[in-house]
């Protein structure tokens, strides 16, 4: 029986910003499980799609394991794992096989899990992140393939399974202990978590569990080579979580060693309603899962051709996107990590500066993504695939405000008008009549209205307080509707105010 969920104490930080008696090192290693996009699970012919159905309804003989069933290996999960790990850097060994992992949880129905131990899919990569010291190269030790579990859920002193999920294909993505702090374990997680939305192989969610985390995490003292007791933490499905614990049981461990105690080795839990780490069971070992060949599945033998076809299917991937950005577009860094960060915005974009490149630089389309566009994605919570604005739709509207047919002002109007109904620029403008108003006259007669209704402003302008002209500006900018060319307006009030000035 498990012993019961303690948390093991009540300050989040109660270390942070003090010394201790000795200085530690943190160790920190990630195991990243990642839910495979796939049609169906990964030995059997039930749906994938399981988020919204209903409880124990996606499952099968072979998924819950009933006399006389054989399980058949899902092609599109080896296809994935096999793309992750080369995206990844990985070596991909000419022969790789599937283990029973056996321990008698409830949510395994056959007792054990179909897994892979000593000869993985993909091992010996790499990943390159940015952390606030500089950039740092993680190493990948393994990623493998393997089934998921049911799903429990705590009611009271009851729990509950639903078995759609067991079987789902799900990679296991195993880093060597090169992380030193929460702050770089979560910038290798949120790079990761990138490459493999740009992959397509999973969609990132972790707070519906398509993607979970756990960190081993140790301590040494300062200057010393050999590991400490490692504690793995799990139940991290946030960022902020990852940070948070992390930093939690660093503190925790730094406590124990300056008392005098050891680490023990054990599995703990995030709490993020105390904000503990809670024990949850003792640490097994790889003799615990009793690991032996899976008898029912064939190795398999990637061979080299494959391999090499798998690798030209490769995307190009964010980093490598957003320094090509910066090169041939000109873009700033920072935004050109934010315009690659998502596989479709960064296609976006492109498309968008293909269709105005007659009239837009590439910079002035950046803008307006990262400005205007992505505040409307924001306030619609909506992806840019569902975006109604077409590349080529985003390519008129700048071509309107380069001709002059509308300013800016007005063009984030028509944007919204836009991103809303779905209708192209110049039909948004036609039927709003928002076209720029250029005509000297009209205009002139809009700033000669404004400057008998505000006496004050211009005694003050003609007092020598240059800066009202702004204010005059604006108020005509708000009587045309947004519509005045500023262009325009600033001259025509500057000579109509200069002109009483001299009478």
């Amino acid at each position: 029986m498990n012993a019961p969920r303690l948390c093991y104490t009540t300050p989040q930080y109660l270390c942070r910003g003090t010394r201790s008696a000795m200085d530690y090192e943190a160790v920190i290693g990630m195991e990243v499980h990642a839910q495979i996009r796939t049609e169906s699970k990964m030995f059997c012919g039930c749906s994938a799609d399981y988020a919204s159905a209903t409880p124990n309804s996606h499952v099968c003989p072979v998924c819950m394991a009933l006399p006389g069933v054989l399980p058949v290996i899902n092609q599109r999960a080896v296809e994935a794992t096999v793309l992750t790990g080369l995206a990844l850097g990985c070596d991909i060994p000419e022969f790789a096989k599937f283990d029973r992992k056996n321990y008698p949880y409830p949510d395994l129905p056959k007792g054990y899990q179909i897994s892979q131990y000593d000869l993985p899919l993909c091992i010996r990569g790499h990943l390159d992140i940015d952390t606030e010291a500089g950039q740092q190269t993680v190493r990948i030790r393994r990623v493998h393939l393997e089934e998921d579990t049911a799903k429990l859920v705590h009611a009271g002193d009851s729990s509950l399974i639903d078995y759609n999920r067991a079987g789902v294909p799900l990679m296991e993505i195993v880093t060597e202990a090169d992380l030193h702090s929460a702050e770089a374990a979560s910038a290798y997680l949120v790079t990761l978590r990138t490459i493999l939305r740009y992959l397509g192989v999973n969609n990132g969610n972790m707070e519906e569990g398509a993607l979970r985390c756990e960190a081993n995490v140790s301590l040494r003292p300062l200057g010393t080579e050999s590991f400490g007791t490692k504690v793995e933490v799990k139940n991290l499905n946030s960022f902020r979580a990852v940070r948070q614990a992390i930093d939690y049981e660093i503190d925790r461990q730094r406590r124990l060693l300056d008392a005098g105690q050891s680490v023990t080795q054990v599995t703990m839990g995030w709490d993020d309603v105390r904000g503990c780490t809670v024990f949850q069971r003792s640490k097994e070992g790889a003799e615990d899962y009793r690991y032996f060949p899976e008898p029912d599945l064939p190795p398999l033998t990637p061979s080299r051709a494959w391999v090499a076809e798998m690798r030209a299917t490769l995307p190009e991937l964010p980093a490598a996107r957003a320094a090509r950005f910066v090169e041939q577009y000109g873009l700033r860094e920072h935004d050109a990590r934010l315009l690659a960060e998502e596989r479709a915005i960064a296609e976006y974009f492109e498309a968008t500066v293909a269709a105005a490149r007659a009239h837009t630089e590439p910079r002035g389309v950046a803008n307006w993504l990262l400005g205007e566009l992505f505040r409307l994605l924001r306030e619609h919570a909506c992806d840019i695939d569902q975006c109604r604005v077409s590349p080529e739709g985003l390519a008129d509207l700048l071509g309107l405000i380069h001709q002059g047919a509308i300013n800016a002002t007005v063009s984030k109007q028509v944007l919204e008008e836009m991103f809303t109904s779905g209708d192209a620029a110049d039909v948004v403008v036609r039927r709003e009549g928002l076209t720029q108003l250029n005509d000297h006259a009209e205009l002139a007669r809009v700033i000669d209205r404004v400057l008998v209704s505000n006496p004050k402003p211009v005694q003050q302008y003609l007092d020598g307080k240059q800066s009202v002209l702004a204010f005059f500006v604006g108020q005509v900018m708000r009587e045309t509707r947004g519509q005045a060319n500023p262009n325009i307006v600033g001259p025509l009030l500057k000579d109509r105010l200069e002109k009483q000035r001299n009478r």
